[in-house]
């Protein structure tokens, strides 16, 4: 067993960054750069989607994150913030780009950090900060350095060199919330792992431009781990819910007056039970770690196959609601019945799909249920194309036309809302 020293840096900046690029602007990368661009910091923001370059170029946002979409206008306007399909030379460039395990094998997939790499080892110069955001197995921002060394064989990185390099290499992972980024990118504290102390320096006061939460720093490695532990953490609790889902339902025990009974007691808090678990980090980090060490990440594996199965027994659910109304309605077939799912969304109150149970569950349903499917997702326009065929409907249509009503997440306007009294198969306790 090794351990890292970890310490919280509150050094002072002794050379202010004017210039910063962020590549990928998704989830973490649009509203890091707005941030940074809102402390009258030149930013470039870089993405592959012709799209998204466009939209942020015009004070546009494409995804769904409260407050963002002020800021972002803001900056553009201001001229702090620009996007392009291209980097070009920076201070420091921050790669938040996906890092998606291998459906085939669940091993990770880090093609993405390797062509950020690809793309930015070009203009990078002396003196440049290199920041891995994207949640990664352990060692990848060491494989990072790699890249960007083979790339540029004139320039000297901290594998080779260590504090002397010419280039600074940093681990820093996100750890927001979606739906409160705005919030959490300021006051959550950074957990800051350069390869050197002379990068995790640099790194700090670079995040101090806008963090008021404590920068603590580490090794890269640690850093890694941290982020990976945080979210195997969170899911491992959220298997114990969706398991003694399962086991309630076989007692007939009503799983949400249990887990309130349960929770009454000083030193127990249950999470609530679900469809599944979704989203780029909880429902991928734990395989980082199971791919790194699987001999010995038993529980780890075992909480995230609970979680990955859970869809399976609501669609059962599904089946055993559309057989009882069959029974009910005896001229009727399956044809004649029309689902509604209600939530595609990974967790309430947003628009990101990734990952998401409540996603798989339509998509298995449009492809099995020989009725009509009605899908109602507030935080959305149009249907991704794995739905196609499905309609996209308001809460009050979905009511009227469908038999059969499929709560999957607990968005603020389910909650709002009236629901229906037959027929329902609730995943989340509303």
């Amino acid at each position: 067993m090794t351990t890292e020293q970890t310490e919280p840096f509150t050094a002072i900046s002794e050379m202010p960054f004017d210039s910063i690029s962020v590549i990928g602007l998704g989830y973490i990368g649009l509203p890091t750069a707005a941030m940074f661009a809102s402390r009258r910091v030149n930013v470039l923001g870089v993405d592959v989607n012709p799209d998204v370059v466009d939209r942020v170029n015009k004070g546009e946002i494409h995804i769904v994150e409260p407050e963002l979409d002020i800021v972002v206008q803001a900056v553009v306007t201001q001229g702090f913030l620009r996007a392009s399909l291209t980097p070009e030379p920076a201070q420091a460039f921050l790669v938040t780009v996906p890092t998606p395990f291998k459906a085939e094998n669940r091993e990770p997939d880090l093609k993405y950090v390797k062509a950020a790499c690809e793309a930015i080892a070009p203009v990078l110069e002396k003196g440049n900060l290199v920041i891995l955001e994207s949640t990664c197995p352990v060692g990848t921002t060491e494989l990072m350095a790699e890249w960007l060394s083979a790339e540029r064989s004139g320039l000297s990185f901290p594998q080779t060199v260590g504090e002397n390099s010419d280039i600074r290499i940093c681990h820093c992972p996100e750890r927001v919330l979606p739906g409160k980024v705005m919030h959490e990118l300021i006051a959550n504290d950074r957990v800051i792992g350069g390869m050197t102390p002379k990068c995790s320096e640099m790194a700090v006061q670079l995040y101090k431009t806008f963090v008021s939460g404590e920068c603590v720093v580490t090794g890269a490695r640690a850093a890694e781990m941290a982020k990976l532990t945080e979210n195997s953490f969170r899911d491992t609790n959220i298997a114990f819910a969706n398991e003694l889902s399962l086991i309630c339902d076989q007692l007939d025990i009503d799983v949400w007056e249990i887990i309130s009974l349960t929770n009454r007691h000083p030193r127990v808090n249950i999470l609530q039970p679900g469809p599944g678990v979704g989203g780029h980090c909880i429902a991928v980090d734990p395989w980082f770690i199971v791919a790194s060490a699987p001999e010995n990440s038993r529980l780890i594996r075992t909480a995230r196959e609970v979680n990955d199965s859970k869809p399976e027994w609501v669609l059962k659910k599904v089946d055993d609601a559309v057989n009882q109304f069959l029974k009910q309605y005896p001229k009727l077939t399956s044809d004649d019945v029309t689902v509604a799912c209600y939530g595609l969304a990974f967790k309430p109150d947003i628009d990101d799909l990734r990952e998401s149970p409540a996603l798989q569950i339509a998509q298995s349903i449009s492809k099995t249920h020989n009725g009509n499917l009605l899908v109602v997702e507030p935080n959305i326009k149009q249907l991704p194309n794995a739905l196609s065929g499905t309609e996209l409907v308001s809460i009050d249509e979905a009511f009227q036309r469908a038999d059969i009503h499929v709560y999957l997440v607990a968005h603020r306007e389910f909650k709002e809302h009236t629901k229906p009294h037959r027929f329902v198969v609730d995943t989340i306790g509303l």
